[in-house]
Protein backbone atom coordinates (compact mmCIF):
# COMPACT_ATOMS: atom_id res chain seq x y z
CA UNK A 1 0.00 0.00 0.00
CA UNK A 2 2.87 2.30 0.86
CA UNK A 3 3.85 2.18 -3.24
CA UNK A 4 0.39 3.01 -4.18
CA UNK A 5 0.22 5.85 -2.05
CA UNK A 6 3.75 6.88 -3.02
CA UNK A 7 2.48 6.42 -6.39
CA UNK A 8 -0.68 8.63 -6.20
CA UNK A 9 1.52 11.44 -4.17
CA UNK A 10 3.17 11.52 -7.23
CA UNK A 11 0.78 11.21 -9.56
CA UNK A 12 -1.67 13.73 -8.16
CA UNK A 13 0.67 16.57 -10.06
CA UNK A 14 0.17 14.95 -12.86
CA UNK A 15 -3.79 14.83 -12.71
CA UNK A 16 -4.80 18.27 -13.69
CA UNK A 17 -1.95 18.14 -16.63
CA UNK A 18 -3.62 14.84 -18.19
CA UNK A 19 -6.95 16.14 -17.44
CA UNK A 20 -6.07 19.55 -19.61
CA UNK A 21 -4.38 17.61 -22.19
CA UNK A 22 -7.34 15.45 -22.97
CA UNK A 23 -9.70 18.41 -22.78
CA UNK A 24 -12.10 17.79 -20.15
CA UNK A 25 -14.46 20.26 -18.21
CA UNK A 26 -11.43 22.07 -16.96
CA UNK A 27 -11.21 23.84 -20.25
CA UNK A 28 -14.95 25.20 -20.05
CA UNK A 29 -14.24 26.64 -16.76
CA UNK A 30 -12.17 29.20 -18.66
CA UNK A 31 -15.08 30.33 -20.39
CA UNK A 32 -15.95 33.58 -18.74
CA UNK A 33 -19.44 32.51 -19.10
CA UNK A 34 -20.40 30.54 -15.41
CA UNK A 35 -23.73 29.61 -17.73
CA UNK A 36 -21.76 27.44 -19.94
CA UNK A 37 -19.99 25.44 -16.97
CA UNK A 38 -23.12 25.18 -15.44
CA UNK A 39 -24.77 23.49 -18.76
CA UNK A 40 -21.77 21.58 -19.02
CA UNK A 41 -22.33 20.03 -15.61
CA UNK A 42 -26.14 20.04 -16.38
CA UNK A 43 -25.26 17.40 -19.70
CA UNK A 44 -22.36 15.47 -17.25
CA UNK A 45 -24.88 14.52 -14.86
CA UNK A 46 -27.59 13.93 -17.08
CA UNK A 47 -25.23 10.98 -19.24
CA UNK A 48 -23.87 9.74 -15.94
CA UNK A 49 -28.00 9.52 -14.83
CA UNK A 50 -28.38 7.49 -17.95
CA UNK A 51 -25.46 6.03 -17.90
CA UNK A 52 -26.22 4.33 -14.21
CA UNK A 53 -29.25 3.11 -15.60
CA UNK A 54 -28.26 0.97 -17.92
CA UNK A 55 -24.94 -0.41 -16.04
CA UNK A 56 -27.57 -1.68 -13.65
CA UNK A 57 -30.91 -1.99 -15.88
CA UNK A 58 -32.84 0.27 -14.15
CA UNK A 59 -36.22 0.87 -16.71
CA UNK A 60 -34.11 -0.59 -19.38
CA UNK A 61 -32.22 -3.29 -20.50
CA UNK A 62 -29.14 -3.61 -18.95
CA UNK A 63 -26.31 -2.97 -21.45
CA UNK A 64 -22.85 -2.34 -19.60
CA UNK A 65 -21.01 -1.44 -22.93
CA UNK A 66 -23.50 1.55 -23.42
CA UNK A 67 -23.24 2.58 -19.94
CA UNK A 68 -19.36 2.81 -20.32
CA UNK A 69 -19.76 4.46 -23.29
CA UNK A 70 -22.21 7.39 -21.78
CA UNK A 71 -19.93 7.12 -18.46
CA UNK A 72 -17.09 8.19 -20.45
CA UNK A 73 -18.77 11.00 -22.35
CA UNK A 74 -19.81 12.54 -18.95
CA UNK A 75 -15.93 12.29 -17.44
CA UNK A 76 -14.66 13.70 -20.10
CA UNK A 77 -17.56 16.68 -19.21
CA UNK A 78 -16.23 16.40 -15.82
CA UNK A 79 -18.61 14.57 -13.69
CA UNK A 80 -16.45 12.75 -11.08
CA UNK A 81 -19.07 10.00 -10.38
CA UNK A 82 -18.76 9.19 -13.79
CA UNK A 83 -15.12 9.09 -13.58
CA UNK A 84 -15.12 6.70 -10.15
CA UNK A 85 -18.24 4.35 -11.67
CA UNK A 86 -16.49 3.84 -15.48
CA UNK A 87 -13.00 3.30 -13.10
CA UNK A 88 -15.17 0.76 -11.08
CA UNK A 89 -16.17 -1.10 -14.11
CA UNK A 90 -12.68 -1.05 -15.33
CA UNK A 91 -11.34 -2.11 -11.95
CA UNK A 92 -14.02 -5.17 -11.74
CA UNK A 93 -14.28 -6.41 -15.14
CA UNK A 94 -18.15 -5.28 -14.49
CA UNK A 95 -19.28 -5.30 -18.66
CA UNK A 96 -15.80 -3.94 -19.36
CA UNK A 97 -12.08 -6.19 -20.16
CA UNK A 98 -10.69 -5.88 -16.53
CA UNK A 99 -7.96 -2.68 -16.57
CA UNK A 100 -6.02 -1.56 -13.46
CA UNK A 101 -4.11 1.26 -14.43
CA UNK A 102 -7.27 3.07 -17.00
CA UNK A 103 -9.02 1.94 -13.26
CA UNK A 104 -6.47 3.78 -11.60
CA UNK A 105 -5.95 7.06 -13.39
CA UNK A 106 -9.68 7.35 -13.37
CA UNK A 107 -9.93 7.22 -9.88
CA UNK A 108 -7.08 9.79 -9.41
CA UNK A 109 -9.17 12.23 -11.53
CA UNK A 110 -12.29 11.87 -9.55
CA UNK A 111 -10.15 11.70 -6.42
CA UNK A 112 -8.73 15.41 -8.00
CA UNK A 113 -12.47 16.32 -8.39
CA UNK A 114 -13.09 15.80 -4.64
CA UNK A 115 -14.82 12.62 -4.94
CA UNK A 116 -14.31 10.75 -1.63
CA UNK A 117 -15.04 7.26 -2.24
CA UNK A 118 -12.14 7.20 -5.65
CA UNK A 119 -9.76 9.13 -2.82
CA UNK A 120 -10.10 5.18 -0.92
CA UNK A 121 -10.04 3.43 -4.38
CA UNK A 122 -6.64 5.12 -5.39
CA UNK A 123 -4.78 3.35 -2.71
CA UNK A 124 -5.29 -0.07 -3.76
CA UNK A 125 -5.04 0.66 -7.89
CA UNK A 126 -1.27 0.67 -7.84
CA UNK A 127 0.82 3.41 -8.99
CA UNK A 128 -0.71 6.41 -11.03
CA UNK A 129 0.24 5.97 -14.74
CA UNK A 130 -1.71 8.48 -16.69
CA UNK A 131 -3.35 5.48 -18.60
CA UNK A 132 -6.95 6.11 -20.13
CA UNK A 133 -9.35 4.55 -21.90
CA UNK A 134 -9.36 5.50 -25.79
CA UNK A 135 -13.09 7.06 -25.35
CA UNK A 136 -10.74 10.12 -23.55
CA UNK A 137 -8.47 10.49 -26.08
CA UNK A 138 -9.68 12.93 -28.17
CA UNK A 139 -7.59 16.37 -28.69
CA UNK A 140 -8.31 19.22 -26.58
CA UNK A 141 -10.86 21.01 -28.62
CA UNK A 142 -12.98 18.14 -29.32
CA UNK A 143 -14.91 19.09 -25.70
CA UNK A 144 -15.58 22.30 -27.20
CA UNK A 145 -17.03 21.68 -30.44
CA UNK A 146 -20.39 20.55 -29.22
CA UNK A 147 -20.67 23.76 -27.81
CA UNK A 148 -21.03 27.35 -30.24
CA UNK A 149 -18.20 29.36 -30.23
CA UNK A 150 -18.19 32.25 -27.74
CA UNK A 151 -17.32 34.67 -30.71
CA UNK A 152 -19.54 33.44 -33.14
CA UNK A 153 -22.65 34.31 -30.04
CA UNK A 154 -20.56 37.62 -29.66
CA UNK A 155 -21.25 38.77 -33.41
CA UNK A 156 -25.00 38.10 -32.70
CA UNK A 157 -27.51 41.30 -31.85
CA UNK A 158 -28.14 41.27 -28.06
CA UNK A 159 -31.53 39.59 -28.44
CA UNK A 160 -30.55 37.30 -30.70
CA UNK A 161 -27.08 36.45 -27.74
CA UNK A 162 -29.80 36.33 -24.91
CA UNK A 163 -32.22 33.74 -27.20
CA UNK A 164 -29.03 32.01 -27.54
CA UNK A 165 -27.91 32.06 -23.98
CA UNK A 166 -31.62 30.66 -23.19
CA UNK A 167 -31.47 28.35 -25.31
CA UNK A 168 -28.22 26.66 -24.56
CA UNK A 169 -29.09 27.26 -20.94
CA UNK A 170 -31.85 24.78 -21.35
CA UNK A 171 -30.56 21.97 -23.84
CA UNK A 172 -28.74 20.07 -21.41
CA UNK A 173 -31.39 19.37 -18.93
CA UNK A 174 -33.08 17.42 -22.08
CA UNK A 175 -30.04 15.63 -22.82
CA UNK A 176 -29.48 17.97 -26.18
CA UNK A 177 -26.30 18.92 -26.95
CA UNK A 178 -26.51 22.62 -27.19
CA UNK A 179 -24.78 22.81 -30.58
CA UNK A 180 -27.34 20.71 -31.83
CA UNK A 181 -30.11 22.83 -30.15
CA UNK A 182 -28.66 26.07 -31.43
CA UNK A 183 -28.39 23.97 -34.88
CA UNK A 184 -32.02 23.66 -35.09
CA UNK A 185 -33.11 27.31 -33.87
CA UNK A 186 -30.75 28.88 -36.23
CA UNK A 187 -32.43 27.16 -39.03
CA UNK A 188 -35.95 27.39 -37.55
CA UNK A 189 -35.99 30.90 -36.67
CA UNK A 190 -32.86 32.50 -36.71
CA UNK A 191 -33.37 32.53 -33.33
CA UNK A 192 -36.43 35.01 -33.39
CA UNK A 193 -38.55 34.74 -30.77
CA UNK A 194 -41.62 36.70 -32.81
CA UNK A 195 -41.08 34.27 -35.83
CA UNK A 196 -44.72 32.92 -37.85
CA UNK A 197 -44.14 31.17 -40.94
CA UNK A 198 -47.15 31.01 -43.52
CA UNK A 199 -47.83 27.39 -42.11
CA UNK A 200 -48.40 28.87 -38.99
CA UNK A 201 -45.12 27.57 -37.05
CA UNK A 202 -44.31 30.01 -33.96
CA UNK A 203 -41.00 31.30 -32.79
CA UNK A 204 -37.88 30.22 -31.97
CA UNK A 205 -38.48 27.11 -32.39
CA UNK A 206 -40.88 27.30 -34.86
CA UNK A 207 -43.86 25.32 -33.44
CA UNK A 208 -46.98 24.04 -35.45
CA UNK A 209 -50.33 24.90 -33.32
CA UNK A 210 -50.41 20.98 -33.07
CA UNK A 211 -46.47 20.47 -32.11
CA UNK A 212 -46.87 23.22 -29.23
CA UNK A 213 -50.22 21.55 -27.60
CA UNK A 214 -48.22 18.01 -27.92
CA UNK A 215 -45.42 19.23 -25.81
CA UNK A 216 -47.29 21.49 -23.57
CA UNK A 217 -46.70 25.17 -25.10
CA UNK A 218 -49.16 27.40 -23.70
CA UNK A 219 -47.61 30.69 -24.92
CA UNK A 220 -45.31 29.85 -28.16
CA UNK A 221 -44.00 33.10 -28.45
CA UNK A 222 -42.79 33.29 -25.12
CA UNK A 223 -39.16 32.55 -26.00
CA UNK A 224 -38.41 30.03 -22.83
CA UNK A 225 -41.75 27.99 -23.29
CA UNK A 226 -41.17 28.28 -26.87
CA UNK A 227 -38.16 26.68 -26.66
CA UNK A 228 -38.43 24.04 -23.96
CA UNK A 229 -40.94 22.63 -26.14
CA UNK A 230 -38.59 22.22 -28.91
CA UNK A 231 -35.98 20.74 -26.82
CA UNK A 232 -39.00 18.33 -25.53
CA UNK A 233 -39.45 17.62 -29.20
CA UNK A 234 -36.30 17.12 -29.91
CA UNK A 235 -35.48 14.63 -27.59
CA UNK A 236 -38.78 12.82 -28.53
CA UNK A 237 -37.40 12.35 -31.76
CA UNK A 238 -33.60 11.14 -31.22
CA UNK A 239 -35.42 8.75 -29.07
CA UNK A 240 -37.69 7.66 -31.65
CA UNK A 241 -34.59 7.59 -34.38
CA UNK A 242 -32.10 5.69 -31.92
CA UNK A 243 -30.10 9.52 -32.06
CA UNK A 244 -29.86 9.88 -35.57
CA UNK A 245 -28.73 13.15 -36.00
CA UNK A 246 -30.23 13.39 -40.01
CA UNK A 247 -33.48 11.58 -39.40
CA UNK A 248 -34.15 13.59 -35.93
CA UNK A 249 -33.69 16.86 -37.95
CA UNK A 250 -35.60 15.83 -41.08
CA UNK A 251 -38.09 15.07 -38.43
CA UNK A 252 -38.39 18.02 -37.12
CA UNK A 253 -38.61 19.44 -40.39
CA UNK A 254 -40.91 17.69 -42.43
CA UNK A 255 -42.63 15.04 -38.96
CA UNK A 256 -41.60 12.02 -38.14
CA UNK A 257 -44.56 10.47 -40.28
CA UNK A 258 -42.76 11.34 -43.02
CA UNK A 259 -39.23 9.91 -42.11
CA UNK A 260 -41.04 6.50 -41.27
CA UNK A 261 -43.29 6.77 -44.84
CA UNK A 262 -39.95 6.90 -46.54
CA UNK A 263 -37.54 5.31 -44.35
CA UNK A 264 -35.41 7.66 -44.22
CA UNK A 265 -35.18 11.52 -45.02
CA UNK A 266 -37.43 12.13 -47.15
CA UNK A 267 -37.14 13.28 -50.93
CA UNK A 268 -38.34 16.68 -50.32
CA UNK A 269 -35.38 19.15 -51.49
CA UNK A 270 -36.41 21.73 -48.85
CA UNK A 271 -36.02 19.17 -46.00
CA UNK A 272 -32.76 17.39 -47.41
CA UNK A 273 -31.13 20.70 -47.41
CA UNK A 274 -32.24 21.71 -43.96
CA UNK A 275 -31.07 17.81 -43.33
CA UNK A 276 -27.67 19.03 -44.46
CA UNK A 277 -27.62 22.16 -42.74
CA UNK A 278 -27.65 20.62 -39.32
CA UNK A 279 -24.86 18.04 -40.03
CA UNK A 280 -22.74 20.56 -41.11
CA UNK A 281 -23.36 22.25 -38.14
CA UNK A 282 -23.23 19.51 -35.78
CA UNK A 283 -20.37 17.73 -37.06
CA UNK A 284 -21.51 14.51 -36.25
CA UNK A 285 -24.18 11.96 -37.25
CA UNK A 286 -24.77 10.59 -33.69
CA UNK A 287 -26.50 12.29 -30.59
CA UNK A 288 -27.20 10.24 -26.88
CA UNK A 289 -30.58 9.65 -26.23
CA UNK A 290 -32.78 8.40 -23.88
CA UNK A 291 -34.58 5.06 -24.70
CA UNK A 292 -36.99 5.66 -22.02
CA UNK A 293 -38.58 7.95 -23.70
CA UNK A 294 -40.52 6.52 -26.70
CA UNK A 295 -39.77 2.86 -28.50
CA UNK A 296 -37.71 3.16 -31.66
CA UNK A 297 -39.68 4.01 -34.99
CA UNK A 298 -40.78 0.89 -36.87
CA UNK A 299 -39.05 1.91 -40.10
CA UNK A 300 -35.86 1.63 -37.89
CA UNK A 301 -36.55 -2.00 -37.48
CA UNK A 302 -37.61 -2.36 -40.85
CA UNK A 303 -34.44 -1.08 -41.96
CA UNK A 304 -32.55 -3.25 -39.77
CA UNK A 305 -34.29 -6.42 -40.42
CA UNK A 306 -34.28 -5.76 -44.06
CA UNK A 307 -30.26 -5.37 -44.32
CA UNK A 308 -30.12 -8.34 -41.99
CA UNK A 309 -31.94 -10.37 -44.90
CA UNK A 310 -29.95 -9.33 -47.74
CA UNK A 311 -26.57 -9.76 -45.42
CA UNK A 312 -27.66 -13.35 -44.79
CA UNK A 313 -28.83 -13.52 -48.64
CA UNK A 314 -24.88 -12.45 -50.33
Amino acid sequence: MGRALAGWSKGRALVLGLMVAHGFFLAATAHADTQVAEAFARQARYLAEQALSYEHGEGVRRDPEHAAVLYCEAARLGDAEAMYALGWMYANGRGLVRNDPYAGTLFAMAAFLGNEHAGRMVRYTGDYTGAVPDCLHPPPETILEDWPAEDSILAMPPERQRIARLLMAHAPSYGIRPRFALAIALAESNLNPNALSPKNAMGVMQLIPETALRFNVRKPFDPEENIKGGLAYLRWLLAYFRGDIALAAAGYNAGEGAVDRFRGVPPYRETQLYVERILAFVRNRYHPFDHRVVDASPALQQNKTAATTEEQGS
